[in-house]
């Protein structure tokens, strides 16, 4: 039992260092907008259309409500990476739930009378 602890917590421990290489973390979504106004004669109303844009939103929860804030498109591309790390952080705690789910496993099993 102690060598499949130990793995357990080596294990643990490997992704305890990932999220400290992660660097900034957030939740939400980024999305590419065109639109078109609706002004004859406009571009976008020509055929074929050529609609205004690209415009990037993000779309997120704060305090319980979604909001949505149009960004640039650099920091369209900055949010990517933390939502990226946002994704990977969730995917590595979900993962030392499992750890850990299986080493209380091991500590509470009953040891092999044999």
């Amino acid at each position: 039992m102690t060598d499949s602890l130990d793995a357990y917590l080596r294990h643990y421990r490997s992704l305890a260092a990932q999220v400290n290489d992660l660097g900034w973390v957030t939740t939400g979504s980024i999305v590419q907008r065109f639109t078109a106004c609706g002004r004859p004669g406009c571009r976008c109303q020509a055929d074929p259309p050529r609609p205004h844009g690209p415009y990037y939103q993000l779309t997120r929860k704060v305090a319980g409500k979604t909001t949505t804030l149009r960004i640039s498109e650099a920091d369209a591309k900055r949010y990517s990476d933390w939502l990226a790390n946002g994704r990977r952080l969730h995917q590595i705690v979900n993962d030392m739930h499992h750890v850990s789910a299986q080493a209380i496993q091991a500590i509470l099993r009953p040891s092999d009378p044999t």
